[in-house]
């Protein structure tokens, strides 16, 4: 383009490419050739937004903008040749899996049905020695604080928790349950 009476040709302003647009004209294209280097699509994102971080760092000395996708491209290829290198030394496969020795000891399932056979003889206590238990050993309470609540002495919870566990000991229901 002239103007009138000069012969200077003026040629219009290019705004120069930054690296976020680049980033979002041409994200889903990156994004493409990042899922075809993995399997999965997390592991894409990461190693897209590695390769974007390698392409940052060297944004300014890029000298042709036309490249950047060869760029990008290249630096996804050698990460992910990085990744598998480095994959190589971390897994392995093998044809057993390392299963921790199992640590003797007793039965879960017993001793959830040791503690409701328990609990069912709590429940046939005679109410005051059972509040006393409850709060001695099910709410972890001293004789103190459980003769507090209870508004007792401690030597009355001291002798009816002490009656109480006498049951407990022969109850007969209990030993058959305990040992079934």
């Amino acid at each position: 383009m002239t103007t009138p009476g000069t012969s200077a040709t003026v040629t219009p302003l290019v705004t120069p490419l930054t690296f976020t647009t680049y980033v979002r004209a041409r994200g889903p294209v990156l994004m493409r050739t990042a899922r075809s280097l993995t399997a999965n699509p997390s592991d894409a994102e990461d190693l897209l937004q590695t390769a974007l971080t390698k392409t940052y760092l060297a944004w300014e000395r890029i000298e042709d903008h036309r490249a950047l996708d060869g760029y990008v491209r290249r630096a996804l290829l050698n990460t992910r040749t990085s990744q598998w290198r480095k994959r190589r030394v971390d897994e392995f496969v093998c044809d057993e899996l390392p299963e921790p020795e199992p640590t003797p000891g007793p039965d879960p399932a017993e001793q959830q049905a040791t503690r409701d056979a328990l609990w069912r003889a709590v429940l046939r206590l005679p109410a005051r020695q059972r509040a006393m238990v409850v709060l001695r050993y099910y709410e972890d309470l001293s004789e103190a604080q459980t003769a507090e609540v209870l508004g007792v002495s401690v030597g009355t919870v001291k002798s009816a928790v002490s009656r109480a566990l006498a049951k407990l000991r022969e109850d007969g229901q209990l030993a058959a349950e305990a040992a079934a």
